[in-house]
Formats: structure tokens, C-alpha cells, sequence
């Protein structure tokens, strides 16, 4: 788990986003030096090897009077929290190549090795108690959760590195296929920081924003992140019982069938499945409708059951074809890409064996 972070313990007096009417500006904040990109208000964000300040870029400006009238911040704290909020370069090279863009082949094994099984089951026993609580609640299977937290982070131990104030930023300002989105969640960052008593400049995540061992981003982490330890705090940087029960509820409030399946291999004949395939992941197929075009599942679905969907995942020779059904659905809206949610079934399925055989044994 993350070494603990100050930025995530507790209420901070010097929240520089709190209205003015709650509490001032703190002056230990405050640097002339800062102020300069506020002379230069018509310059573009530079944007070159070193990190640079955005707030001399009118979208900024513009960003900061929506926040003023539409939640009330003060503008003069916002103008101070921009003005140390940086550029990089890198974020955009590191979006613009995830890891989803890869092959199957080359994408399975940086989520499904031995190293991380084992760390997985390990997890599974340490958390059982809470895991199992948040079946009972939640009815979401301790594997699957332990999975979405091995694959996010490898269980905490990498849960970002970059200023999430930076990563929003950049995001926002600086990468036009993309920036309403994350326009959006600077502006849920903004308020979840409010809310939690949490210093902006300090919490780390991902190059995306993502925050915490589950990887929540700001907007998800409002919505979805529960107080499961009964502090009274939503802690998703080091309450473990907060991480599992967050995961657990977002997958509840996303349709997460209790006891349902989620992904089973298939064989296809000629190409009579290549129409299923055209209807992408999220189930729409009648089981009944899988014979006619050429899809045998390698387990029987009964015939009245759930629609499903046909995907196929690219080997260094051919293709393998799953059946998939709505919980597989329901893992792809924590990351849309079928990837990503088979890496998480076939890591769960993994540790869940892995854990049972070690007992066994």
C-alpha cells in the first residue's frame, strides 16, 4: 500500500479551494513569482521539455469564472491554484499509446503472471473479512474485486506518480480530442477536493487523473467512492475497507448480477459469426440466436437465459472467440475496452484457483 501521504489523512486549515467567505487565502501559499503568467494573459501555454505554468491561457481564465459562478470559488485562490499547476509533455505521449491499444497477446501477459497472481491471493486472504463483507452487501465476488485492484495498481503498490493537478490540467488545455472530458473532471476534482478537505497541489494518480489503489477518477470518486471503515472519510489512498467497498459499490450501481457469468471461450465455424462480432461487447444476442451462426460455447447457456455478446481477441496465430455476457459488460464500464475487462475475469478466475489450491493442498 502507498506510503501514507499528508495531502490524504486529514482536514487541512489551509485548503486554498474553501470560499473566501469560509476561509481566506493562506499567505504561506502565496508567491509573487507565480503572478507573472497573469500579465501575459494573450501568450499560448508553452509547451516544451521543462513543465509550465497554464494559467496564462484565456481557456483557463475562462475555466476559473465558470467555477466562480456555477459552485461559488473564489477566483483569486483559483488564479493562485492554476498558476502552480504544470504542463507535461509527457501526460499526452503516455495517453496517446495506452496499453489497450495492444494486441490480446501482447496485452494478457502484463496482467496475467505469476507475480501478480500470487500477490493477488495474498490479497485475497489479508482482506478476506472485508472482502466478504462487501459480497454481502454488494454481491460482487472478492476475486473479481481483488483483480480490478491488482490490475489497476498491483493491489497499491503503483498508484501514480503525477500531480493529479497537472494531469487534469494538461488533459483539459492541452489535448483537444479529449478535452471536454477532462474539462470535466478538473471541475469534479475541484469539488471532491472541496468536499474532503483535501490539498489539490499534493494528491498524486495517473497521467489520466485516476486517484487511489482503484484508480478512481475525480468524477467517479464523487459519485461511487463509500466510507467502508466507518471513519466518517472516503479514503481511497490508504483505507483498504474504503478501496474494497468503493469497487464493490461501483460495480453495484452498474448492473453487477449476483451468481452471473461473465465470459466463456467459443468455437465458430467459417465465418457465419462475423455479423455477431460487428455488434461489439455490450450484450444484445439472444443464446438461441449463437447456433445459427456457427458459435459453440464450450458450456451449455440455457437457452432462455440473458443476451449475450460474441467477441474476438487477437493471438499471434488467429483469433480465440468468447462468449460474453452482462457482467462482462459491467467490468468494461470501469475501463471501456474488452481488454481490460477479460485481463480482469482471467485474473480473478486465476487468483480464485490459485487461492482454492493452495488450501486444498
Amino acid at each position: 500500500m502507498p506510503k501514507p501521504s499528508p495531502a490524504t489523512t486529514s482536514a487541512s486549515p489551509t485548503n486554498p479551494l474553501l470560499p473566501r467567505r469560509l476561509l481566506p487565502f493562506p499567505g504561506s501559499l502565496f508567491n509573487f513569482a507565480w503572478l507573472l503568467p497573469l500579465i501575459i494573459l494573450t501568450l499560448p501555454l508553452r509547451i516544451d521539455a521543462a513543465p509550465q505554468s497554464s494559467i496564462a491561457r484565456e481557456d483557463v481564465l475562462q475555466f476559473i469564472d465558470e467555477m466562480v459562478n456555477r459552485h461559488q470559488f473564489d477566483a483569486e485562490q483559483l488564479q493562485q491554484l492554476f498558476s502552480q499547476a504544470r504542463y507535461q509533455q509527457k501526460i499526452i505521449d503516455a495517453i496517446s499509446r495506452p496499453a489497450e491499444g495492444k494486441d490480446w497477446y501482447q496485452y494478457r501477459p502484463i496482467f496475467l503472471n505469476q507475480k501478480r497472481i500470487t500477490e493477488g491471493v495474498a490479497f485475497l486472504r489479508q482482506q478476506r473479512e472485508t472482502l466478504q463483507r462487501a459480497e454481502e452487501k454488494f454481491g460482487v465476488p472478492p476475486e473479481i474485486i481483488t483483480a480490478i485492484i491488482g490490475v489497476e495498481t498491483r493491489y497499491g503498490q503503483h498508484s501514480g506518480s503525477y500531480r493529479v493537478i497537472d494531469a487534469l490540467s494538461t488533459l483539459a488545455f492541452a489535448y483537444p480530442k479529449r478535452a471536454p472530458f477532462f474539462r470535466k473532471q478538473l471541475e469534479q476534482y475541484l469539488l471532491m477536493a472541496r468536499e474532503e478537505q483535501l490539498q489539490p497541489l499534493q494528491l498524486k494518480g495517473s497521467y489520466a487523473g485516476a486517484m487511489g489503489m482503484p484508480q478512481f477518477i475525480p468524477g467517479s470518486f464523487r459519485e461511487y467512492a463509500i466510507d467502508f471503515d466507518g471513519n466518517g472519510h472516503r479514503d481511497l489512498w490508504q483505507s483498504v475497507e474504503d478501496v474494497i467497498g468503493s469497487v464493490a459499490n461501483y460495480f453495484k450501481r452498474h448492473q453487477w448480477r449476483q451468481g452471473g457469468a461473465v465470459a466463456v471461450r467459443a468455437k465458430v465455424a467459417d465465418n457465419l459469426h462475423l455479423p455477431l462480432l460487428e455488434k461489439g461487447y455490450q450484450p444484445s444476442i439472444p443464446v438461441n440466436q449463437l447456433q445459427r451462426f456457427g458459435v459453440i460455447p464450450t458450456w451449455t447457456i440455457p437457452p432462455k437465459g440473458e443476451d449475450v455478446a460474441l467477441i474476438a481477441l487477437k493471438q499471434q496465430q488467429g483469433e480465440e472467440h468468447w462468449v460474453v455476457f452482462d457482467n462482462f459488460y459491467v467490468i468494461t464500464r470501469y475501463n471501456h475496452s474488452p481488454l481490460y475487462a477479460m485481463a480482469v475475469f482471467q485474473l480473478s478466475e486465476a487468483i480464485r484457483s490459485a487461492a482454492t489450491l493452495t488450501v486444498v493442498q
